[in-house]
């Protein structure tokens, strides 16, 4: 499995101790959030991701195509053109978008300006090998971030860009899925091959308010199934642990990465003895 830690799971943490802290804990992939490389140039960061043989599983994120950030469509275009030369500076496998809230527009409005927009980063990434990903947030805790709440309205939009190679960013917490919905994971199958990008966060209840992600185990996800049926079909991506929230805010940022750790160590030894 290739396993990767977003920087928003050691959030007050530089970038030099995040890659120092992830190496020292087995990690060999990072997910680099943006407004963390304002600490270091392009050039250093790149020189420090080599240094600690740390590769990018994505960058985070590009979006807000709908105005509900402040800025004009054509700006967060802009952006994103710009983050996709960003990322193929990092050698980023994946870059992260998000479409933007409703912002009063009506939902064909709305996916109209998705859709000029990645088309528009579809043309600046198929110059790089760059893969661009649109993820979907579950509306109890980012219906500002995307009108996209869950994967069939997202998936008929990318099915609706047939000259944009867009990919999908599956992120178990946004799935909500509780652990006795384990059996109805199946229908994952038929969208597999557009899956980039798979964030792993458990949760104790449904996303409500802000999001608040517990430890790798510790919540009601289906997260051992969902990656057994990922593996199964196919699946060969990142996984990247996106943690934050008050259940772990509270505790120091090394105890996270080592019980996180130790539960794919677990997970790797269950798979072996199957």
């Amino acid at each position: 499995m290739k396993l990767s830690i977003s920087q928003l799971t050691t959030l007050r943490w530089s970038i030099e101790e995040d890659v120092v802290a992830y190496r020292k804990h087995g990690f060999s992939a990072i997910g680099l959030w943006r407004p963390k490389l304002d600490e270091l140039s392009i050039e250093e960061t790149s020189v420090l991701l080599s240094s600690h043989g740390m590769k990018v599983s994505s960058l985070s994120w590009a979006g807000g195509f709908t105005g509900s950030d402040g800025r004009a469509h054509d700006e967060a275009v802009e952006d994103a053109i710009e983050a996709v030369r960003m990322a193929s500076a990092l050698n980023a496998e994946t870059l992260i978008v998000l479409a933007g809230g409703h912002n009063n527009h009506i939902r064909g409005h709305a996916i109209r300006l998705l859709k000029y927009a990645l088309e528009a980063i579809h043309e600046a990434a198929s110059e790089t090998a760059v893969a661009v990903a649109i993820e979907p947030i579950h509306p109890g805790c980012g219906d500002e971030w995307s009108f996209l709440g869950d994967l069939k309205l997202t998936m008929e939009v990318l099915d609706s860009v047939p000259r944009a190679d867009i990919g999908l960013v599956l992120d178990a917490y946004h799935l909500a899925i509780n652990a006795n919905d384990a059996a109805d994971l199946r229908w994952l199958e038929s969208i597999s091959s557009d899956i980039r990008l798979v964030q792993l966060g458990d949760a104790r209840h449904t996303p409500l308010g802000e999001q608040n992600r517990c430890l790798l185990g510790d919540g009601r996800l289906p997260l051992e199934e969902l990656i057994a049926l990922l593996e199964q079909s196919g699946y060969d991506g990142y996984y990247e642990v996106e943690l934050l929230g008050e259940d772990v805010e509270p505790m120091p940022y090394d105890e996270v990465l080592l019980h996180t750790r130790h539960y794919f160590e677990r997970l790797l030894a269950l798979g072996n003895q199957q």
